[in-house]
């Protein structure tokens, strides 16, 4: 069985849930982007190792305990350093907008290059995740990101990168493009959306194409930023790309393309009611191509499953999903 390796830090997440009665109004949930792409890939049977940093105390073991019980690997966690990441988000909120963030000097922003032996890290891995949050943190991260996918590359190691762009945490400089334009000459999955690309690679976009109101100007667009993220990247094979949009009251619209072999694949609409949390939908798909992909699914197919599971994500309470392979195939029948 081949083997995913997912880097980045972890997360406790609080959130309000305001209650009628006298109980505490609080919630926490474990999370953190790549966290979750490992849940998720555990859920989906695919043997999964999580690499982050975290204090060495009774809360860092209790979270390894957690993860372990979700089948996720943590033989690679690095203890050291004082304090977990947090951040606070209202509860059904985007990322993108109400999210406070409270993670300086957290064990993992205070890695720094060369401590992390990626030969060995990379023992038995045959894929690595990371997304564009981590090298966002600092310009230590960033550095330790581009050691990484160098190993990787060296050991014909996949790699694959979420283009998720969090203004908050690029304070460092004020160029990301440059940053990650270093990085990802060693990707070859690289998924996001059209204004992630534009902001963090450059890929131009027709900026009045909100004004358009068409599907298909959306879908167009994506299959130009993804040519042009291959041309630019040519270690980049498969370009995937979301579609996220607000309706009526608590109503999405979601749908994605996959970019392979010169083909853009669309995938099926889904309007989701009632949401429940858009924490940890983009890292479901993620983990659904993932997995997808080293089941050798056809492109369709595993874009189909990947979109499902990401709608379920929406669904579900917390970061991270509980769905399983089974649960995501029938909402997918369910829509069709």
């Amino acid at each position: 069985m081949k083997k995913v390796l997912c880097f980045g830090e972890l997360l406790l997440r609080i959130s309000p849930f305001m209650k009628e009665t006298n109980q505490d109004p609080f919630s926490i949930f474990i999370g953190g982007a790549e966290a979750n792409v490992a849940r998720a890939l555990a859920c989906f049977g695919v043997d999964v190792e999580y690499c982050s940093a975290l204090p060495s105390n009774f809360m860092t073991s209790e979270i390894m305990k957690f993860l372990n019980d979700y089948e996720v690997g943590t033989n690679q966690m690095i203890l050291r350093g004082d304090r977990i990441g947090i951040y606070y988000l209202d509860q059904g909120a985007d990322l993108k907008g109400a999210v406070v963030y409270d993670r300086a000097d957290s064990s993992f922003a205070k890695l720094q290059t060369g401590t992390i032996d990626w030969d060995q890290v990379f023992e038995g891995i045959d894929w690595f995740n990371f997304s564009a949050i981590t090298p966002a943190i600092n310009q230590n991260l960033a550095d330790i990101c581009l050691e990484a996918v160098k190993v990787a590359a060296q050991k014909n190691i996949k790699v694959s990168v979420d283009l998720n762009y969090r203004s908050r945490l690029w304070k460092y400089t004020s160029n990301p493009i440059s940053v990650m334009e270093q990085i990802l000459p060693y990707c070859n999955l690289v998924m996001g959306n059209i204004w992630s690309a534009n902001t963090l690679l450059g890929i131009k976009i027709d900026e009045e194409i909100h004004a358009k109101k068409s599907k298909q100007a959306y879908i167009d667009q994506a299959l130009a930023v993804s040519k042009e993220i291959i041309a630019k990247f040519p270690s980049c094979n498969i370009v995937a790309n979301t579609f996220r949009f607000d309706r009526e009251e608590n109503q999405i619209l979601y749908y994605t393309t996959l970019y392979q072999k010169a083909v853009n694949y669309q995938s099926p609409e889904f309007i989701v009611d009632q949401i429940v949390d858009k924490s940890g939908s983009g890292d479901c798909f993620m983990a659904g191509l993932i997995y997808g992909i080293l089941q050798e699914h056809q492109p369709q197919q595993l874009l189909n499953f990947a979109t499902a599971a990401a709608v379920g994500k929406l669904q579900e309470k917390g970061d991270g999903t509980r769905q399983s392979i089974t649960s995501v195939n029938n909402l997918l029948l369910k829509n069709k």
